[in-house]
């Protein structure tokens, strides 16, 4: 007579493979997944669930949950709760086998990802000038069983995640040729970029669609293109696409408050580009010699046009991150700032990646970016008005600026000497002779740069992309002109006024951007307002201080003007959030 099949002998099982609920009654279990026969037999699948240390169980996943749900209910309750910090282990990096590869694609499903986080970022609160170097480090989502699938997404999905990053590619300054990167991913691995890249622009695309579902996988592309970075290194064919990572991943540690980490993948880049010689890649110029066994690393020849563009853009790509960031940091910057032999910038302007289809690239020049600007003038960099060349120069009078006062205010602090009554003296006697003559040649740079690009009321003509390029340059240019001038101000009344007028004129370019131009606007801006604010506060407090009564309304106007434009970045930049937060908390008490 046959046996029925819950009678037959159950076999043995290792111990620790028995179900939870089996375990819990001490019975026999078959270890069948995902419903052993017990389970069955009881009518209890629901209660079958494993705990063998390499998946989540039920019941841990929905403790996770809860404690998510709680700390997120803390921080809406509390606007002064700090949550507790989350450290980014850097974890192995898993080398797929070709059946791994090859299973990745058989199906539509290996790009879907399930990972049971928020996709919101936590509430962060955080400060304007003096905190910038302070950040608070917002927790990144949380980790899941998927993130551990080594699966690359398929090219229906990974060209998906493109289409959703390239409309943000100039607001990451990569410099990349779209259609090239779209097909690639139906190409064979060899001829494909580097999963660091690919990893970095998939990360951008779940970031920038918070809230969105796709958003759910920011995490699992994070972790991809950090376990990624160390393999690209060791591989110098892949260079260019370390560099171009390391620069995403710079900016998406900057706009989430992480300042250490972004700066780490900021100084990567910065050094990595002058160790390769892409500073001088038009001339096929190389930066060190070979010693001993270690080969110097020399990019190969670009094989077009656009790969030759490609380099260009990613070297300004690289000098705008290292200009911006480094100021707003308070670290040195890592290009060098004049034509020392070997590390000279030899580099044409940036051009559209149109005009390098066509094969049309500018002469190379010698770029020798401070004293470009102040010996030579305007004239000699007014050939180039992309977009990008803007930004360039605007983002040397800002290091610039923020180098100069910074060399004030440690010889100050190393003489001991106090705040003297006007330029001249403060330059004269504080300093050396030669600091005068810098300070003024590069607020007259300022003043041309300023004088010579369109005038403000007609940014409202301009097309989106070009408008929120310029605001971005038009304010880094006047935020120059305010650090120049602000720790002067208490002192001398004309620097005063010049702190003062260039913050109203940031004032002026935030009241032509539109709502829909905030989600493409520059992180950088968030550090940028806030020093704006600095100076709109001190002049509030002038005001409220002075006698008899000044009616204070119109600065009022004008910070409000502000930090609404620093409300509506912060919902896109949790760092942005975080100093405004801070600014609040400041004005609360006047």
């Amino acid at each position: 007579m046959a046996t029925k099949p819950f009678d037959m002998p159950l076999p043995a099982l290792q111990r620790g493979k028995a179900c939870l609920r089996c375990r819990k009654r001490k019975m026999r279990c078959d270890g069948v997944k995902p419903t052993c026969q017990q389970c069955v037999r009881a009518k209890k699948p629901d209660l079958c669930q494993y705990d063998d240390g390499k998946t989540k169980t039920k019941t841990q996943m929905l403790r996770e949950n809860i404690e998510r749900l709680e700390q997120r209910i803390k921080e809406l309750e509390d606007p002064d709760y700090v949550p507790p910090v989350v450290s980014l282990q850097y974890p192995q990096f898993h080398r797929r086998s070709e059946s791994d590869s090859s299973s990745s694609t058989d199906s539509p499903d290996s790009a879907v990802f399930s990972t049971p986080h928020s996709p919101f970022p936590p509430s962060v609160t955080g400060s304007p000038q003096e905190s910038w170097v302070q950040f608070h480090m917002s927790p990144s989502p949380t980790p899941s069983d998927a993130c551990q699938v080594s699966q690359q997404p398929s090219a229906e999905f990974a060209q998906m995640l493109v289409d959703t990053f390239a409309p943000h590619r100039h607001q990451c300054l990569l410099g990349l040729h779209m259609g090239r990167l779209r097909d690639s991913f139906t190409k064979p691995p060899s001829e494909q970029h580097h999963p660091v890249l690919t990893n970095a622009i998939f990360l951008w695309a779940c970031y920038l669609s918070r809230p969105a579902p796709l958003s759910e996988h920011e995490y699992h592309f994070l972790s991809r293109a950090l376990e990624a970075l160390s393999d690209g290194l060791q591989r110098n064919q892949y260079i260019l696409d370390v560099i171009q990572a390391s620069c995403l991943l710079s900016l998406y540690f900057l706009s989430n408050g992480r300042a250490m980490e972004g700066s780490c993948h900021a100084t990567t880049a910065a050094s990595l580009a002058m160790q390769c010689g892409l500073h001088g890649v038009i001339t096929g110029q190389t930066t060190f010699e070979s010693s001993g066994a270690f080969s110097p690393c020399r990019l190969d020849q670009p094989k077009d046009a656009i790969e030759q563009g490609e380099r260009i853009l990613t070297f300004w790509q690289v000098f705008i991150i290292d200009r911006c960031w480094s100021a707003v940091l308070q670290k040195p910057a890592i290009i060098p700032d004049g034509p020392e032999g070997c590390l000279s910038v030899i580099m044409p302007w940036p051009q559209g990646m149109k005009e390098y289809e066509l094969g049309q690239i500018n002469g190379y020049q010698l770029f020798s970016t401070a004293s470009s600007y102040l010996e030579d003038g305007v004239s000699r960099l007014s050939d180039s008005f992309s977009p990008v060349t803007l930004r360039i120069k605007a983002s040397v009078l800002f290091q610039h600026a923020h180098h100069l006062t910074s060399r004030w205010e440690q010889r100050r602090r190393l003489n001991h000497t106090d705040y003297l009554s006007t330029t001249e003296n403060y330059v004269g006697l504080t300093l050396p002779n030669t600091f005068s003559d810098e300070f003024h040649a590069l607020e007259q740079a300022i003043s041309r740069y300023l004088s010579s690009q369109i005038p403000i009321h007609q940014l409202d003509s301009a097309m989106p992309e070009d408008r929120q390029a310029c605001i971005t340059a038009y304010t880094l240019a006047n935020v120059a002109m305010v650090n120049l001038n602000y720790s002067l101000g208490d002192a001398d009344p004309a620097a005063y006024e010049k702190c003062l007028r260039a913050a109203r004129c940031c004032v002026s370019l935030v009241e032509y951007i539109a709502e829909t131009d905030y989600e493409f606007l520059d992180p950088i801006l968030g550090p940028c307002w806030s020093f704006v604010v600095d100076a709109l506060v001190r002049e509030l407090y002038a005001i409220e201080a002075s006698w008899p009564l000044v009616s204070s309304a119109d600065v009022r106007h004008e910070i409000g003007t502000m930090l609404y434009a620093m409300n509506n970045l912060g919902k896109h930049f949790p760092s942005v959030a975080y100093s405004l937060s801070k600014v609040q908390k400041r004005l609360s008490g006047i």
